[in-house]
C-alpha cells in the first residue's frame, strides 16, 4: 500500500466517523427514533460494519454523541453560576435544560444497561451544578433550608423531567413549572 492510498483510508475513516457521529446526534432529536447501529448507518450513508468500525461499538457511538450534547449544557450551567445569583442561574438553567431535554427525548429513553462514561460523568456534573445553585440559593436565604439540598436537587431534576416529557412542549408550561417550583422553595415565613 503506497503513503497515499494509506491517507485516503484514513481520510474515509474519519469521514465514516463524523458522518456516523453526526447520524447518530440527529437520532437523538427524534422522539422515538432507534438508536440501532442500522438505523445510524442508514441515516449516515454508511453500511453498519463500518459503523462499528468507527467507533470500536454503539456504546462507544452513542457515548460520544450524547456527551458531545451535554458537554455545552454543563459548560452553560458553570457559566450562569459564575455570571449571576444562585437563584437567577437556576431559574435560567432549569429553563434551558427542560428546552434541551424536551428536543433529545431519546437520551434518557434508550440508555439503560450501556456502557457511556463520558455521558455519565456529564450527567454527574449537571447534578453537580444544580447542587451548587441550590447550595448557594440556599447561602443568600433565597430558598429554604429545611428540606436536604440533595433531596431537593432529586425533586427539581426529576419534576423538569417530567415537565419536558409533557406534549407538545410548552414554553408556558415550562414557566409555570419554574414559577411554581420556586414559590414553594421559597424560605418559609417565621411562625
Amino acid at each position: 500500500m503506497s503513503a497515499s492510498e494509506g491517507r485516503g483510508r484514513r481520510a474515509d475513516a474519519v469521514r465514516n466517523r463524523r458522518l456516523a457521529l453526526e447520524a447518530a446526534t440527529a437520532l437523538l432529536a427524534e422522539p422515538g427514533a432507534a438508536l440501532t447501529v442500522e438505523a445510524i448507518a442508514n441515516k449516515a450513508g454508511l453500511g453498519a460494519g463500518t459503523v462499528v468500525r468507527a467507533f470500536g461499538g454503539k456504546d462507544a457511538l452513542l457515548d460520544a454523541a450524547v456527551s458531545g450534547l451535554l458537554e455545552p449544557v454543563a459548560r452553560r450551567g458553570r457559566d450562569l453560576l459564575n455570571e449571576t445569583s444562585p437563584e437567577q442561574a437556576l431559574r435560567t438553567f432549569l429553563a434551558e435544560l427542560i428546552a434541551f431535554q424536551s428536543a433529545h427525548h431519546a437520551i434518557s429513553d434508550q440508555f439503560g444497561g450501556l456502557n457511556l462514561p463520558a455521558t455519565t460523568a456529564l450527567r454527574a456534573e449537571l447534578v453537580r451544578v444544580v447542587e451548587e445553585m441550590v447550595t448557594g440559593a440556599r447561602q443568600d436565604s433565597a430558598i429554604r433550608t429545611d428540606i436536604d439540598p440533595a433531596t431537593t436537587t432529586v425533586l427539581i431534576g426529576e419534576l423538569a423531567y417530567a415537565v419536558a416529557r409533557s406534549r407538545p412542549a410548552s414554553r408556558q408550561l415550562t414557566d409555570a413549572f419554574i414559577t411554581v417550583l420556586m414559590d414553594g422553595l421559597r424560605p418559609r415565613p417565621p411562625a
